[in-house]
């Protein structure tokens, strides 16, 4: 049987399961190389999964020996850049982990070089494919609470994966927190114009860097996005998704990271004996309703990059999209640094 999409792994550690297990699900796809720099982890990826597929060292190699047509850059972030354009000038499709890039050059090129070369560069935001998020943001952009003048999203988890994050400068803001950044771009519809940030580390941390931080972001909608995340705060945890709240004109919205998707919105102005709004307005729940997804979190992201091979179109995770996700995080390292305020526009000009 022919198979049109022709895949090389690149990165075979524990996260290359879950990608491994899509492409496998899928009748017109197949795994025709592995790629690590321990040959040894990609021939124990592929016994795991019953893959009968050549392993590699080198991703140019890979690409030329299989002649392959899509990459799974499941590599760390270093590695992306390199990765990617190699891939991408060879001829393939290139489907990766976050982050895009670990700089605005990066970014920019790998961008660029895609859009050069026809082929697409989608980055792995598998909390946008999540029905609970899509609820949210469809009760914000149905105009429930009109038109948004803040977001707040609050973060604190306190896990203790040891290794290499425990010796990260910035742990959170470079490991984690494009998952929120990305989340608030889809929620809101919009993009960040600048970022005030201060980062630290707070007693009873356990990571060398800061695992702390305060972000402060004006979007292009002209509301004004706030994080707040810890990686080392124990007890009462948030989710995985963070904890929500977006106010409006007219009410605010609330997700809380779980099942808990709502709005309470002024469901009539009420006057007073004189005339006057009472002191505060009564309000009316609306409870947000959840899409049906076939598939989701990873396996939804990955529908949709290989749906856009099909349509012609690019994936909601497409890198020229991406791009202002991690500018988030870039910016707000440079904020941090400095003390002062960004503007990630002027930085975006400059690569």
């Amino acid at each position: 049987m022919s198979h049109p999409y022709r895949v090389v792994v690149a990165g075979c550690g524990a996260m290359a399961n879950t990608w491994v297990d899509y492409a496998m699900q899928r009748p017109d796809t197949e795994i025709v190389g592995l790629v690590d720099l321990y040959e040894q982890t990609a021939a124990a990826l592929a016994a795991r999964h019953g893959l009968s597929c050549p392993t590699f060292t080198d991703i140019s190699e890979a690409i030329r020996t299989t002649d392959a047509n899509i990459v799974f850059d499941v590599t760390i972030p270093a590695s992306h850049h390199d990765i990617a354009m190699t891939a991408l000038q060879q001829g393939c499709h290139v489907f990766g982990e976050k982050p895009l890039a670990e700089s605005f050059s990066d970014c920019e090129d790998i961008v660029q070089t895609a859009r050069r070369t026809g082929n697409i560069q989608a980055v792995m935001q598998n909390r946008r494919f999540d029905p609970r998020i899509r609820a949210y943001r469809q009760l914000i952009s149905d105009g429930t609470i009109g038109q948004v003048g803040f977001a707040g999203a609050d973060f604190f988890l306190g896990p203790h994966f040891g290794g290499f994050r425990d010796l990260m400068d910035s742990p959170l803001l470079l490991d984690m927190a494009i998952h929120t950044f990305d989340q608030a771009r889809y929620i809101l519809g919009a993009n960040p114009v600048s970022v005030y940030c201060h980062e630290f580390n707070p007693p009873g941390s356990w990571y060398k860097g800061n695992a702390m931080a305060l972000c402060i972001f004006e979007m292009s909608d002209g509301s004004v996005f706030n994080y707040r995340g810890s990686w080392c705060a124990e007890g009462v945890p948030t989710s995985w998704e963070a904890s929500w709240r977006v106010t409006g004109e007219k009410g605010t919205a609330i997700w809380d990271g779980h099942d808990d998707i709502y709005a309470e919105v002024i469901s009539a102005q009420h006057l007073d004996a004189e005339g006057k709004p009472s002191f505060f307005q009564p309000c009316e729940r609306i409870e947000g309703e959840q899409p049906v997804m076939e598939k989701t979190g990873h396996h939804g992201c990955l529908e949709d990059m290989f749906a856009a091979l099909e349509s012609g179109h690019l994936p909601e995770t497409d890198c020229s999209d991406n791009q202002f996700s991690m500018a988030m995080v870039l910016a707000s390292l440079e904020s941090a640094r400095t003390g002062h305020k960004v503007l990630i526009a002027d930085l975006l000009k400059t690569v």
